[in-house]
């Protein structure tokens, strides 16, 4: 495995599009480390609506970016406290899904320093009861990453105040908020350090020592990513895209998968246009599945037939076709 150094770099348009060129551009006989840390934003997760995610007032007024990334879950705050760490490499068929494969050297380096954590739920690192890390998956063509974030020292109210929460997710965790829930890896640690001296201390307890091989990203590696920073991360139709209209919506919370939210416009009997939102994961685009519904009748066999060909839960998290039907009618 080989370390990117992002040289610094806080622009989230930017970071993004290192961690998918590094996926689909660099040598794949390797595997790859990247840390990057970004200036105030919002993260949004792949199949999410960004305009029921963020708080419109709150973002504008203190200028706070909204990116869209390539992996599903839900929506993140990042800023200077919040380090994030991603793990490149193929896709072996065995490892998306499987978190603990990707969080276990941080875990195991965050109880080097003296830190309590584990994975817990879906996908989440704690401390306790208490939320530090929340990661996401990403799979294309025999590749894929495992990214996470890591609570170093974030103003955590921007975190509250900057995200609407859904009321079903809160009443599944059975929290009364998201202040009480996550906390700063820095209120762990038995000495004050820096998050530069954190992130050294992960790289150190990853690489198992002071050697840390690295991938120097060339000049020519640079000017493509800044064109694919441009062209996805810096366009309005990615970050926010337009939300179809739909007169039929129904939305449910599933054990280990996630929310999913159904939003169909129908005329006519069929179905004129559909959108399936939501935080979970998936090996495969959910606009594939999607596209499969138009033009259907609106009617359950015709959905259940459909959703059965195009295997549902290969988009939406292992979720079963029956119980994606149910969230149709």
């Amino acid at each position: 495995m080989k370390f990117i150094d992002n040289q610094g770099i806080t622009d989230p348009r930017m970071n993004l599009a290192i961690e998918e060129y590094a996926l689909k551009e660099l040598p794949q006989d390797e595997d790859y480390l990247l840390f990057y840390i970004n200036e105030p934003s919002i993260i949004i997760g792949k199949n999410q609506n960004t305009a029921e995610e963020i708080n419109a007032d709150y973002v504008n007024a203190n200028s706070i970016h909204v990116v869209r990334r390539l992996s599903g879950g839900g929506a993140v705050y990042h800023d200077l406290g919040n380090l994030n760490f991603s793990f490149i490499m193929n896709d072996d068929g065995q490892s998306f899904h499987n978190f603990r494969k990707f969080t276990e050297p941080v875990v195991q380096a965050l109880r080097s320093m003296g830190v309590e954590a584990e994975l817990t739920g879906r996908n989440d690192i704690q401390v306790g009861e208490r939320k530090i890390s929340g990661n996401a998956q990403y799979s294309t063509k025999g590749r894929m990453f495992s990214h996470g974030t890591l609570l170093f020292d974030s103003e955590m109210e921007n975190v509250v105040s900057a995200l609407k929460v859904n009321s079903d997710k809160i009443q599944s965790k059975g929290i009364k908020s998201i202040r009480s829930r996550v906390a700063n890896i820095s209120e762990f640690l038995p000495e004050k350090i820096t998050i530069e001296q954190f992130k050294q201390s992960l790289l150190r307890s990853i690489f198992g020592g002071e050697n840390i091989p690295e991938y120097k990203l060339t000049e020519d590696d640079w000017k493509r990513i800044r064109e694919l920073s441009e062209a996805r991360y810096q366009s309005w139709d990615w970050n926010y895209g337009k939300s179809p209209k739909s007169n039929f919506r129904q939305s449910k919370r599933f054990d280990q998968v996630g929310t999913v939210d159904v939003r169909l416009d129908i005329e006519k009997g069929k179905i004129k246009e559909a959108k399936i939102y939501g935080d979970f994961f998936g090996l495969e685009d959910v606009s594939e599945l999607e596209s499969k519904l138009i033009g259907l009748p609106y009617d359950k066999t015709a959905v259940r037939e459909a959703l059965a060909e195009a295997d549902a839960g290969k988009y939406i998290g292992k979720l079963d076709n029956e119980s994606l039907l149910s969230l149709f009618f």
